[in-house]
């Protein structure tokens, strides 16, 4: 059974996943420069995202989703597994965002200008104006309504364990007092990890947290981080959390 599903997965599906990506994107490009970002810069890659997880027999499961509302802009984050981590946040969440994604993405043939127009925001640390430029963005789409998510790890797991979190986005929703939604990502790892491109199928569970509201003061990152850190973990199973139980 898993030859066969090799044999599906890249002569079949992959196949189907490129032009499936291809059209996504060029729809994004044209669509966001005739219409704007605010529909064409999510709903394309919505669907594409479902499309995906469906192909590849990953069935996603959401808990928690009363926990935000459709109409409030938050900062998302979440810890991250693996290269499902994008597909079930994208095709499950059901909540309008940008993305805060490294800037090394943009280089990818369509996809990177698919990005560029969807309105995501492109992390540049190289220089102080690229981090600077990165802030402004950042700011120019939090005062505009909109939610951003990030993986304040900054790169996937090697074990399936969480990594230290950087304060990147923890400081952009304590400037903005914005509510802070942790999300656990569980099973991504199961269905592809970053050491290869073999896909299992399985079940994804996205959990949803509670938001973290700022005080009359604000946040304070430190807190907040070791906060969302135990959240997130909190809902992981026990191989996959570096506290003792």
């Amino acid at each position: 059974m898993k030859y066969l599903f090799r044999f599906y997965q890249y002569l079949i599906a992959g196949p189907i996943l490129l032009v499936l990506t291809i059209l996504t994107a060029l729809i994004t490009i044209i669509m966001t420069a005739i219409c704007g970002n605010h529909f064409w810069g999510y709903y394309p890659a919505h669907i594409w995202s479902k499309c995906v997880c469906v192909l590849w027999g990953v069935k996603v499961e959401v808990k928690g989703r009363e926990n935000i509302d459709p109409y409030t802009s938050y900062v998302f984050v979440a810890n991250h597994q693996g290269a499902f981590d994008i597909w079930s946040i994208y095709g499950y969440l059901n909540h309008d965002f940008k993305w805060l994604m490294k800037k090394e993405l943009e280089k990818i043939f369509l996809v990177g200008l698919a990005c560029k127009r969807a309105g995501h925001i492109m992390v540049d640390e190289s220089s102080v104006s690229g981090i600077r430029n990165t802030i402004q963005e950042s700011e120019d789409t939090l005062k505009g309504g909109m939610s951003l998510v990030i993986f304040p790890e900054g790169s996937r797991t090697f074990d399936g364990k969480m990594i230290p979190f950087k304060r990147g986005a923890f400081m952009l929703a304590a400037e903005y007092r914005l509510p802070v939604v942790p999300i656990t990502i569980d099973g991504s790892f199961d269905r592809m990890p970053r050491t290869t491109y073999n896909v299992t199928p399985g079940k994804i569970i996205l959990t949803i947290h509670p938001p973290i509201y700022p005080g009359e003061k604000g946040f304070n990152t430190k807190k907040l981080m070791a906060q969302c850190y135990e959240e997130i973990e909190s809902a992981l199973p026990a191989k996959y959390k570096n506290t003792a139980e």
